[in-house]
């Protein structure tokens, strides 16, 4: 008899539903949205998986002026992808004059060939229910919605957002946040020391990470804008997954993408660990087993389970034994 996966046998683990890259790279001008595209191609051959999404921006990173004319561009960058390709948009926010056409012209032409959109300024469940309408209008019913948390308001309903069935993931937008307290919080809070020490930015970050975890969802930190400053990159990424829960964050430059993948990812020893323990636990038949003086049964199965499924996200080395989870 064939042995259940442990997907199947551990599928009531909270959060465990959503398998998702840990990395989400953002190009708005149109030869970087193409070279994008073309690593996460390559990429994707090297490692076997896709190990990061691109998102064309319509918003903050396409040039101001002739929005229609870019979402016109984005709409055949997103047709003419590869068909293993994981593409996104971030369209307007959805008080934006223009974020009507964006769904339009998006949606109905290239829906079918997005894995997500992308909306910021998010504010509160009515924003996020008015582009989900909108989107629903085009015939898309079937795609997820990624919401941009920007202002102590939707910091504030961060719960509410993210009960959204719709919501697959929500991202944190430090510069945006930092802006909207008039001064109050000093430029040094969008910088590299002090968007982890700031108490109100920490705060912002930990209700939205608490937040998606709460309801299933993807926590996404956002962008590093250091990007020439690789080690300060990884020392935020690290501490993004490791201290406050994230399980994904921006890319602003392809230089930061690897470094993202290396932060995220679980160490060779908690790899091996989390192997080791999920075959025993196997040839138990998922029943409670001894390893290393300890007991473990499925509530610790899940946690190894997701260790696992982390490292095939980050395009990490698995060990052989367990190659046949994730093909």
């Amino acid at each position: 008899m064939n042995q259940p996966h442990p997907r199947d046998v551990l599928r009531d683990a909270q959060g465990g539903g959503i398998r998702i890259p840990v990395c989400d790279h953002y190009s708005g001008v149109e030869q970087r949205m193409k070279k994008s595209l073309q690593l996460q191609h390559e990429m994707t051959q090297e490692f076997g998986t896709c190990v990061f999404d691109v998102t064309l921006d319509c918003e903050d990173g396409a040039p101001v002026g002739g929005e229609i004319e870019h979402a016109h561009l984005v709409t055949e960058l997103a047709l003419a992808a590869s068909p293993d390709a994981r593409v996104a948009v971030r369209v307007h926010p959805v008080d934006h004059p223009v974020f009507q056409s964006d769904i339009a012209h998006i949606i109905a032409k290239a829906g079918h060939r997005l894995c997500h959109i992308m909306v910021p300024k998010v504010e509160s469940l009515q924003d996020v229910q008015m582009g989900v309408d909108a989107i629903d209008q085009q015939g898309a019913k079937h795609l997820p919605i990624h919401v941009l948390i920007e202002s102590p308001a939707a910091v504030y309903r961060a719960f509410d957002i993210a009960s959204h069935p719709r919501v697959q993931s929500m991202s944190f937008g430090l510069m945006d946040f930092v802006s909207t307290h008039g001064g109050a919080i000093s430029s040094d809070g969008m910088g590299i020391q002090g968007q982890f020490t700031h108490p109100l930015v920490m705060r912002a970050k930990i209700e939205i990470s608490s937040a998606c975890h709460a309801h299933g969802k993807v926590p996404a930190h956002g962008v590093v804008t250091e990007f020439n400053d690789i080690q300060a990159l990884q020392n935020a990424a690290h501490t993004a997954a490791h201290q406050l829960a994230f399980t994904r964050m921006w890319s602003i430059h392809p230089s930061q993408i690897r470094p993202i993948l290396q932060a995220m990812a679980p160490s060779v020893s908690e790899i091996e660990k989390a192997a080791r323990i999920l075959l025993e636990a196997e040839k138990a038949q998922w029943a409670p087993i001894r390893f290393d003086s300890q007991l473990h049964d499925r509530a610790s199965y899940r946690f190894f389970w997701h260790v696992l499924e982390r490292a095939h996200l980050t395009g990490a080395a698995l060990p052989s034994d367990v190659h046949r989870y994730f093909e």
